[in-house]
């Protein structure tokens, strides 16, 4: 249901280029919000522009952006408070410990956690003054990683933990602290799986190959078949503008049934789990392979 556009309050998206952003910076744009869609490339600003949404260029690794963002947040021509802030920007990878370059890994920490912590500790004191909340988009990753998924899901574990230690700090101050964690939903980054494992397993070396090429075409194939079943991105955006909206939002909400049904897998001893998730992932192996 579309809220009075007499509202007009402000709502700041970053990766809103595409899937879950775009689509939950429309959402909240039909519900009467201004939102501030954060993008990367011009393209995007003119592809997601329109009535109630205003798309600025913010790169959450490149500090002179965030104070502009700031900047831009203080002084609204209109004098509007800010509603929520959400945490969307990401890069999504699978990729075996052993190969993944320490650079790499840093570059993900610095777009999928780091990055988020400098937008938040800048627009804290605006979300404080106005009683808003910040949405934090996490991932089924969150909570459990297969094999391949470590670097991304070290992303996401970190900013679970951080989400809930931001919580119990600013709830006594009015501000609600969200998590949402999707399971596959059709967006680009699900559609880019193939060709971002096979410019990692291109990069390996040939004992490496030997070690991870199979497991990680099975990942791969695992991650396609997930595609037909995904949820929509305006499924997730119309969730993500329910958490934003509604008078008691929970702490977290899950996006698709597996996002609600594996966390539950991980109160299981380790072992079980491995091979649950095992045997999870035996059909998509080669069958030469497949064992």
């Amino acid at each position: 249901m579309a809220t009075s556009p007499e509202i007009q309050e402000i709502v700041i998206i970053t990766g809103a280029s595409s899937g879950i952003g775009a689509a939950t910076a429309r959402e909240l744009a039909r519900r009467g919000f201004h939102v501030l869609a954060g993008v990367r490339r011009d393209q995007d600003a003119d592809a997601i522009r329109g009535p109630g949404i205003e798309p600025l260029t913010i790169d959450i690794t490149n500090p002179d952006h965030i104070r502009a963002l700031a900047t831009r947040v203080h002084e609204d021509p209109q004098g509007r408070s800010v509603r929520a802030l959400v945490n969307n920007a990401g890069i999504g990878v699978n990729a075996p410990v052993e190969v993944f370059a320490i650079d790499e890994w840093r570059r993900l920490f610095e777009v999928n956690f780091f990055g988020h912590i400098a937008v938040i500790q800048t627009l804290l004191p605006a979300l404080i003054r106005n009683k808003g909340r910040v949405v934090n988009i996490s991932s089924v990753g969150g909570k459990i990683a297969m094999a391949t998924y470590g670097p991304y899901a070290g992303t996401k574990f970190a900013l679970e933990a951080v989400s809930d230690a931001l919580r119990r700090e600013v709830e006594p101050l009015g501000v609600k602290v969200i998590v949402v964690e999707p399971a596959a939903v059709t967006t680009e980054m699900l559609g880019r799986v193939a060709v971002t494992g096979e410019r990692i397993i291109s990069g390996m070396t040939t004992e490496q190959r030997g070690r991870y090429a199979t497991l990680m075409h099975s990942i791969t194939s695992q991650a396609e078949a997930a595609i037909p079943k995904g949820v929509p991105a305006e499924e997730a955006g119309r969730v993500i503008a329910d958490a934003i909206t509604s008078k008691r939002p929970r702490t977290r909400y899950t996006i698709g049934r597996e996002a609600a049904l594996l966390p539950l897998l991980a109160i299981l001893p380790d072992r079980m789990l491995d091979c649950i998730l095992a045997a999870a992932l035996r059909p998509h192996f080669p069958k030469e392979s497949n064992r």
